[in-house]
């Protein structure tokens, strides 16, 4: 086998392991890194999470004395910083490693670019871009996050085939099959935070809590509400403290007495800018916010109107689509409430990035493409 192919039929297995590591890892990257010495792999590893070893280190404490003069290969750039833990730079040079093969650089600050250099400058042969273009899709929403300064935003779409996402009377309950709802669930808790508008919050009474898949390590996600103007009640499940943390996000015209209930409720309140159209809360500061709180992926779940809102915006990171068998018609409430274009030509295109069939719905995985 050529060693093009070969490096990237490894570095592919250094892929697999990262995605071992998601979301377990969150904030520090999903990582994963393989061993390889005379074309065997003799060490493999992902990231364990914070304050554990990173994917470098366990992969090299797998190989043992058999990681000298062997090649690494791994999905994202090693530190050669200290934080909670050692720099993996030092643990390659250590471990008398000859060769790095890594997917793509790390863009956070304290990377960005040193830990290549700091392998170049002890003689360690560095090559960077195999497998590039999955690392780039696997690592997306700590990419977003590093270099952006925000939480990736994922906004999620149940619609009937026709696009609607409730009836003429409002009822929506249920568009789709159970499958779809767990998976919504796998959804939730592969996120940081669950974000629901004002109107949603109003007309589903929702929990926002993952019951359907396993809860993560770190506990249930955070319940964000946006409620510019104080219209939801500290009451019912999104304000029960015992299911969940819930952080309202809200803007200086929301009453006293409103922000008072939430407190007095168990939430945490924060004010943030209104939108420049002063429609309801900014919606890059609620993500920039939810970033600097350590969420990576924020999963939005509100309606047509917040859902269009972070579309209209430019802040939709990644679209996920249940479409279910069932037509609603032209009384239905559309999907995405956002302007449309004049021209097809001038319509945003995404990338379709998978499909899966969820019993008798399809699940539709996009992805912006200005971001590949």
């Amino acid at each position: 086998m050529a060693l093009a192919a070969r490096d990237a039929e490894l570095m592919g297995l250094a892929l697999d392991h990262g995605l071992t590591a998601w979301p377990r890892s969150v904030p520090n990257p999903w990582v994963g890194c393989v061993v390889v010495r005379d074309g065997e792999v003799v060490g493999a590893g992902a990231t364990r999470p914070p304050g554990g070893p990173h994917a470098e280190v366990e992969a090299l404490a797998h190989a043992g004395a058999r990681a000298r003069g062997a090649t690494v290969f791994v999905s994202l750039e090693p530190c050669s910083h200290h934080g909670r833990t050692p720099p993996c730079v030092d643990a390659i040079v250590a471990a008398g490693v000859t060769r790095v093969v890594v997917a793509i650089g790390d863009p956070d600050p304290l990377v960005s670019g040193a830990g290549v250099a700091a392998l170049r400058a002890h003689g360690v042969e560095v090559d960077v871009g195999v497998g590039a273009e999955r690392a780039e899709r696997d690592l997306s929403a700590y990419l977003v996050h590093r270099r952006e300064g925000r939480a990736a935003a994922l906004v999620k779409l149940a619609a009937s085939v026709d696009g609607r996402i409730a009836a003429a009377d409002g009822s929506s309950r249920w568009i789709t099959g159970s499958m779809a709802r767990a998976d919504v669930h796998r959804l939730r808790a592969e996120s940081q935070a669950v974000v629901v508008g004002a109107g949603t919050a109003l007309a589903d009474l929702p929990s926002l809590t993952v019951r359907d898949a396993p809860v993560p390590d770190a506990g249930q996600p955070l319940r964000v509400l946006l409620d510019a103007r104080g219209r939801v009640p500290a009451s019912g499940p999104l304000f029960d403290a015992a299911l969940a943390p819930t952080l309202v996000l809200t803007t200086a015209t929301a009453p006293d007495d409103a922000v008072a209930a939430w407190l007095a409720a168990g939430a945490k309140v924060t004010q943030l800018p209104e939108a420049p159209d002063g429609t309801g809360v900014d919606l890059h500061a609620v993500l920039v916010h939810l970033g600097g709180l350590g969420v990576l992926q924020a999963l939005v779940e509100g309606g047509a109107t917040l859902a269009g809102g972070f579309v209209a915006a430019g802040l939709a990171d990644r679209l996920v689509a249940y479409v279910a068998p069932t037509v609603l018609g032209v009384r239905g409430l559309a999907s995405l409430a956002v302007p449309g274009p004049d021209s097809i030509v001038e319509a945003p295109r995404w990338r379709l990035d998978a499909v899966a069939r969820l019993g008798d719905d399809v699940r539709l995985d996009y992805r912006r493409r200005e971001a590949q």
